[in-house]
């Protein structure tokens, strides 16, 4: 009787291999890791904060923490850079596409250096282009983030900080408009940035820059588009 009952049971062993290879029931198969493109200037690299406490990384650890696997995020970005410089970059780079994700955040220093707004609009149209080649096409992938109003840092003491402001709004508007032409996303931080004015504790110690929970601030915000995209 046991060797009956040792016949049966890899008999009956085997009929569920059938059927589940029958229905298509194959091993599940992990999804691949998440791919993160961050492109821009000071914001992502994290100036005076660090590259661990800058913006693309906080993200990838709030991705990983909801249980999705990510890769470190890739960078194309300097301080200082302008909208010029980021496609000069990426002109000379040799970038592994697609990505799953391509976030584009620049502008500030065509701002700061009192570029015009038609040539910070040409310069974006350029670049959310380049954008959408390396999301493989897919400009639904691509995400644009409004830059921060530096007028309310202490870095802007003594300056025209009403003018400075209202050249931000003009600067933004133009991304939310080539965003919602092309169809990208888009996301605006720039109202977390102007609490900086009456919570010093959302300025880097630069006087300049977002600290470590400015930047969380602004993941709340970017996360739920990312999860969106990828799910």
């Amino acid at each position: 009787m046991r060797g009956f009952r040792v016949t049966v049971g890899i008999f009956v062993l085997l009929l569920a291999l059938a059927a589940a290879c029958s229905s298509g029931g194959e091993p599940a198969v992990p999804p691949m890791p998440i791919r993160l493109l961050a492109l821009g200037d000071s914001y992502i690299v994290g100036e005076r904060v660090g590259k661990i406490e800058a913006w693309p990384i906080q993200l990838i650890r709030a991705l990983r923490s909801s249980g999705r696997g990510a890769e470190e995020p890739t960078t194309v970005a300097v301080s200082g850079w302008d909208t010029r410089d980021l496609i000069e970059a990426l002109n000379l780079s040799d970038l592994e596409s697609p990505f799953d994700v391509v976030t584009l955040q620049i502008g500030v220093n065509n701002q700061f250096r009192n570029g015009t707004v038609s040539d910070f609009e040409v310069g974006l149209s350029n670049l959310i282009e380049k954008a959408i080649d390396l999301a493989g096409g897919n400009v639904a992938n691509v995400v644009l983030i409004s830059i921060p109003d530096w007028s309310v840092t202490p870095f802007a003491e003594g300056a025209p900080k009403q003018d400075i402001a209202k050249s931000i709004d003009e600067f933004n508007a133009v991304i939310l408009e080539l965003a919602e032409e092309s169809g990208a996303k888009f996301v605006d931080i720039t109202a977390i940035s102007r609490r900086a004015g009456e919570q010093p504790e959302l300025i880097a110690a630069d006087g300049l820059h977002p600290s470590a929970e400015m930047y969380a601030e602004w993941v709340e915000l970017i996360l739920p588009v990312v999860e969106e995209i990828i799910e």
